[in-house]
């Protein structure tokens, strides 16, 4: 990074948001985690009041998380304009600082509403997490200090923390859903091939004959197969006769 060094106080507030981040990640739901990001982002950045993310799906931006219901209507105004500095961090990759004083001469409908609800600076960095989630993690400002190249830094080391925690935790969650569906799918086989087996011994009929016997009656019934299967082995294991 270049520009003047991260006060020690500043780094201090960025270690304890990240502290508490790394926790959510690993204890909060994944619909909540992006709002203990933007809440944390708030405490890291000094000078931010507010934040949101914009996240761009399909091609079209919308507010995924936020910090204050006002931080969602300048999003807003910014999506209906098609321009403004979130959509400018998210397309660019680079960071947006700016106080509104000098924005309005590029973005005219969101620095007038900023304006006239006491928002004065603004800070957007993009957030590129991976394919199912991009777009910008956006700070807003009560004071018309336009922030500081300092909070940059700090915005930037935050947002690449993030960016790194949200994609492993991704990648997790991900890895571990499809371990419980391939549980699910080996307990399914195992009932459907035992139902099978015992069809075949009882009936003296080949492997084939015997799935066709199920998926008969999965389709007569409406039931999935596999529960098909599993109440034809409960049924014979209390006692019945086989189908």
């Amino acid at each position: 990074m270049t520009g003047a060094p991260i006060p020690a106080e500043d780094l201090d507030e960025l270690t304890d948001a990240m502290a508490n981040l790394t926790g959510a990640l690993e204890t909060e739901p994944a619909e909540e985690i992006l709002e203990v990001v933007c809440a944390e982002a708030v405490r890291a950045v000094p000078g931010a009041d507010m934040a949101s993310i914009t996240a761009i799906r399909d091609g079209e931006p919308e507010t995924a998380a936020a910090t204050d219901d006002r931080a969602v209507k300048i999003d807003g105004i910014q999506y209906t304009a098609g321009e403004g500095p979130c959509l400018q961090a998210a397309a660019t990759g680079e960071i947006v600082r700016v106080p509104l004083a000098t924005a309005g001469r590029v973005w005219p409908e969101f620095t007038e509403y900023a304006t006239s609800i006491g928002v004065g600076s603004y800070l957007a960095a993009p957030l590129r997490v991976d394919e199912h989630l991009g777009g910008a993690l956006n700070l807003f400002g009560h004071g018309d200090h336009g922030f500081a190249e300092t909070d940059s830094q700090l915005l930037k080391l935050y947002t690449t923390i993030v960016t790194f925690g949200l994609r492993t935790t991704r990648r997790y969650r991900n890895a571990r859903q499809r371990a419980v569906e391939l549980e699910a799918a080996m307990r399914s086989r195992a009932v459907i091939e035992q139902a099978k087996g015992i069809l075949m011994a009882v009936h003296r009929i080949t492997a084939d004959e015997a799935m066709q016997r199920l998926i008969t009656e999965s389709q007569r019934s409406n039931v999935k197969l596999r529960d098909v299967a599993t109440r034809f082995v409960a049924e014979l294991s209390a006692g019945g006769s086989p189908g």
